[in-house]
């Protein structure tokens, strides 16, 4: 193998990109536009839960308890109802997520016997959404009942409730728990995995489409220069793309970055060019630039957005779906994206993650040079 026939290639798919200027537009500002429409529009954080009340007791013990709902950063008082049936046409018109209903007595109850009861009324349609509401209003409703018995205790001169259990929080890594420094970490491995293969995937087809194949068979180029020089003005543009991922992160949306950037540049490249090599690997095995481009959509985009980790947790997936994710590399990916962003963590750690990368990029390489052989043969 010749350095300098593979830079002839190489510098061939340069010039090729540069005189296509839609696509090297596109190429460089999908990126961008993915991180800020996903950065901002995909959040998983859930405040500011739209709930309307009907307080049917009217009295100072209901207002309070409905002033510490108004009080709570994750619900949002809309409005307030007169009747059952005003609380379930809010709901069915998706005008609130969760209805409070005060019952008649509220007060009374609260006072003498200690049992209130307080209705709550979800939509269950969204039920992730309606869970976690769900458990919000509960702690907030066991906070307040625990103050309540503690005043009419200390009225009947029994003292203070005391509790032996005095939990003591500390979220790690995410403090603020929010979904955008989730988010935006993994969003950098389905960015360069679809930049990648998609683009390479129709490299060689469009050749075979092309009819310039055939001259390229003809010259004294080996398989794995043809791989490597089409490949190498890829990794050029993934880069670029890479910086402007992590750019726009950190600066953007303030995620922070607490590895190692070397690290996560070293891990990001084994990353593209595994990408970069499977796309290549599906140009070569079809000569449809159309079907290059569905097989690339359905073994790149769809993997590293479902299967990765990247927003659903594969622990909560069913057994079976947890085997498969192993065969992506992306899930490997997003574990070192989270791991370097969030965590501050290496190769210390993350050393079984980076070296599935590299077998992944080296085997899919030979599996593209092999494949071109036989096709060139």
């Amino acid at each position: 193998m010749r350095m300098r026939r593979t830079w002839a290639v190489a510098r061939k798919e340069f010039l090729h990109i540069l005189r296509d200027a839609r696509s090297l537009i596109m190429a460089l500002a999908l990126p961008l536009l993915m991180l800020l429409l996903f950065g901002y529009a995909l959040t998983l954080d859930i405040d500011k839960i739209p709930t309307i009340v009907y307080d049917a007791d009217r009295t100072p013990e209901s207002r309070e308890l409905i002033a510490r709902f108004q009080g709570s950063r994750y619900f949002q008082i809309v409005g307030a109802a007169d009747s059952y049936g005003a609380v379930e046409a809010a709901i069915n018109g998706n005008q609130c997520l969760l209805g409070i209903v005060l019952l008649k007595d509220y007060a009374r109850h609260s006072l003498t016997s200690g049992e209130a009861r307080v209705q709550l009324l979800l939509d269950g349609s969204d039920s992730n959404t309606a869970s976690i509401a769900l458990g919000y209003a509960r702690a907030l409703l066991q906070s307040y009942d625990l103050e309540l018995r503690a005043g009419a205790q200390n009225r009947r001169g029994g003292g203070a409730i005391t509790t032996s259990l005095a939990p003591q929080l500390r979220i790690w890594y995410n403090p603020d728990l929010k979904s955008r420094n989730y988010i935006v970490p993994g969003l950098i491995a389905v960015i360069l995995m679809i930049i990648a293969a998609l683009l390479t995937s129709l490299t060689i087809a469009r050749e075979w489409e092309m009819g310039t194949m055939e001259q390229l068979i003809s010259t004294p180029l080996r398989p794995a220069e043809i791989v490597l020089g089409k490949m190498a003005a890829f990794f050029a543009l993934g880069v670029v793309d890479m910086v402007i991922a992590i750019v726009v992160g950190v600066s953007i949306f303030q995620v922070p970055l607490r590895g190692s950037f070397w690290f996560l540049a070293f891990t990001s490249c084994m990353f593209l060019i595994g990408a970069l090599c499977w796309g290549i690997l599906i140009s070569a095995t079809v000569r449809s630039q159309l079907l290059a481009y569905q097989i690339g959509v359905l073994t790149s985009f769809l993997p590293a957005f479902l299967l990765s980790g990247f927003v659903f947790a594969i622990e909560n997936m069913p057994a079976a779906i947890r085997v498969v994710t192993y065969i992506f590399p992306a899930r490997y990916f997003v574990t070192i994206l989270k791991g370097v962003f969030l965590r501050g963590v290496g190769v210390r750690i993350l050393w079984g993650e980076a070296a599935l990368l590299l077998a992944y990029a080296a085997a899919v390489f030979l599996a593209a040079t092999r494949r071109l052989k036989q096709k060139v043969a």
